[in-house]
């Protein structure tokens, strides 16, 4: 796949599935623009991207914030001129018990996910209607699948509303030649469990998850960038409002 000539705005930037997305787009011959919460992260990431520092730029913000997407997508065109690929990737995952939850819990992880996406998509959406675009969402399998190891009843509705949020979007975008579709991974290698767990815990734990997927293991950040990268490309021309399972056969089945 070749992304010569484009430009592409990425939330979540700064580590996991957002470096790695950004890492191959950057490869593929594209500009990325880039955000994350930490600015010392962002730009630790932004260099080992790109050491040159020609093709990324960064944009600091949390998604939560509807500011914070709109002046992604303004550093990406002031930079480069254009928008022609947004990634909608920021998220949090952490288990808790419904029962537990407490009004701050819910906000945090409907913010940070359904409502940032939502407005970040919408700044997108705005400056591709008049060249189109493409939009690509990172939602979870947790949306379509409960799993009681790990209870993750926001996590999930959230998720829920951004799978939504595509089949509606597509609907309402079309006419601008803009398509959006999301991915939907299960249990990926990313720092995402430092939030959670410690570094012990998740070297303990993280084997023992590969037997949960029918093909044997965890994902890995590059599993998911190259499905983002498919939806993104020429290759998906005629696929709009999809939500692509990227989980190791988690949702057909397990034994």
């Amino acid at each position: 796949m070749s992304f010569e000539g484009k430009v592409v705005a990425i939330t979540g930037g700064s580590s996991g599935i957002g470096k790695e997305t950004a890492a191959r787009f950057i490869a593929e011959g594209a500009k990325v623009a880039i955000n994350g919460r930490d600015r010392e992260k962002l730009e630790a990431a932004a260099h080992e991207i790109d050491p040159s520092g020609e093709n990324v730029v960064i944009s600091v913000g949390d998604v939560a914030d509807p500011q914070t997407g709109e002046a992604l997508v303004n550093a990406a065109t002031s930079r480069f001129g254009r928008l022609d690929i947004l990634v909608n990737n920021a998220g949090v995952f952490s288990p808790k018990s419904f029962l537990d939850f407490t009004e701050s819990d819910y906000d945090f992880f409907l913010d940070t996910i359904l409502k940032g996406k939502f407005f970040t998509a919408q700044a997108g959406a705005k400056a591709m209607k008049d060249t189109g675009g493409t939009i690509v969402q990172t939602g979870s399998m947790w949306a379509i699948q409960a799993i009681g190891a790990t209870p993750s009843s926001a996590y999930s509705a959230a998720n829920a509303g951004v799978h939504a949020m595509v089949r509606n979007l597509a609907i309402e975008l079309a006419p601008f030649k803009i398509r959006i579709n999301a991915v939907a991974p299960a249990v990926v290698e990313t720092p995402a469990f430092k939030v959670f767990m410690t570094d012990e815990e998740i070297e303990a734990a993280l084997p023992g998850l590969n037997a949960f997927h029918p093909l044997g293991r965890n994902g890995q950040p590059k599993d998911i960038a190259d499905a983002i990268l498919f939806l993104a490309s020429d290759q998906a021309s005629w696929i709009t409002g999809t939500v692509l399972s990227v989980d190791g056969g988690v949702t057909a089945g397990r034994h």
